[in-house]
């Protein structure tokens, strides 16, 4: 399913970018969009594509110094999971799922709703610091 003679990231690109268009409806679109404003709130944001089996045709990820979020598409919604979003300041409530977790914390997008962008990317921006600090701590105990 991986376009071949891609680097990593432009493979990734492409999948996303191919599934967003598969999905035809408000799904790909909502995933297209929340998928600009992660690269709005980080330009150094890096796109994955993992999981991908012969009955899933994958995921879009992205990550800055570890996973930031998936972009997962369901009948009735777009999941949006933050890997470390119980260690995010959420000050707008903009979780609304997976709230019961002791790590992660989810976005449920459902058809019609929006997402607003100043508060999605100061949510972005918050989970790759988030890692940035994990990371520097994993290296400084390291030492």
């Amino acid at each position: 399913m991986k376009p071949k003679n891609l680097p990593n990231d432009e493979s990734a690109s492409a999948n996303i970018t191919r599934r967003n268009q598969e999905l035809g409806d408000w799904r790909g679109e909502t995933l297209a969009r929340v998928r600009q404003l992660i690269h709005e709130a980080d330009p150094g944001i890096q796109e994955e594509w993992k999981w991908e089996k012969p009955k899933s045709p994958g995921v879009p990820v992205w990550s800055h110094d570890g996973l930031v979020c998936t972009g997962e598409s369901y009948n009735q919604a777009v999941k949006l999971t933050f890997v470390r979003g119980a260690s995010v300041k959420d000050p707008k409530k903009l979780f609304n799922s997976s709230l019961e977790g002791n790590t992660r914390r989810a976005i449920d997008l459902r058809e019609g709703e929006k997402i607003n962008a100043a508060d999605f990317k100061q949510l972005i921006r918050a989970a790759v610091a988030a890692n940035s600090a994990a990371l520097a701590a994993r290296a400084a105990s390291k030492k």
